[in-house]
């Protein structure tokens, strides 16, 4: 018996080895567990041409209202300069410990799947971390493009310092309204839009 109990503990060795190999590794101590998942949003690429692909008349030099700056994109890539991003489109800022914003976010994504092809919907995350961030947008399937900026520099070039805020930007690039009332649902969202937009959204 004595032989067989030896003969026995290299065979449980190897099979304790091989279930600890297949096993995922955590991750290493004070790694942000979610800069290791993907991100819910989408990227940025796009929002510098016209949400249905045609040429949209561009103001005059000097004439947008929007603040000549760039921010990065949550996904990565290039800075997006504010001034080069195309409308129709309504913007809105937002961070994860604000109520109002994160009661509104999901009339935000229900707007962008309503009326794509006919405006975007952008987010722009302020004073947030990006865990937090991240996980809002998966909880609540937050999948349009999010800009970051977190020195609030955006909210101080529209010399406004309220959350949440939304930015209602026609298809010249001209800002049509600010909305600062606080959060917004489908209705409201979509009578702003057809307010300062003239656009009406499917399914209003």
């Amino acid at each position: 018996m004595r032989r067989i109990a030896l003969l026995a503990v290299p065979l449980l060795l190897a099979v304790t080895a091989a279930c600890t190999a297949d096993a995922e590794p955590p991750p290493p101590s004070g790694q942000d567990p979610a800069a290791s998942r993907p991100s819910p949003f989408a990227d940025c690429a796009a929002l510098t041409s016209a949400p249905d692909g045609s040429v949209a008349d561009r103001p005059a030099d000097g004439d947008s209202p929007l603040p000549e700056l760039s921010l990065t994109c949550f996904t990565g890539g290039a800075p997006v300069a504010l001034r080069d991003v195309r409308g129709p489109a309504v913007i809105n800022i937002w961070a994860s410990w604000c109520p109002p914003c994160r009661k509104e976010l999901p009339a935000f994504q229900r707007l962008s799947e309503r009326a794509d092809g006919q405006l975007r919907v952008i987010g722009v995350n302020t004073q947030d971390s990006r865990s937090a961030a991240q996980s809002i947008g998966e909880d609540f399937g937050v999948r349009f493009p999010m800009l970051v900026d977190q020195g609030q520099a955006m909210q101080r070039a529209l010399r406004r310092n309220a959350f949440p805020m939304t930015v209602f930007l026609d298809a010249s690039g001209q800002v049509r309204h600010i909305d600062t009332s606080g959060a917004l649902d489908d209705a409201s969202l979509a009578g702003l839009v057809r307010q300062h937009l003239g656009i009406a959204v499917a399914g209003e």
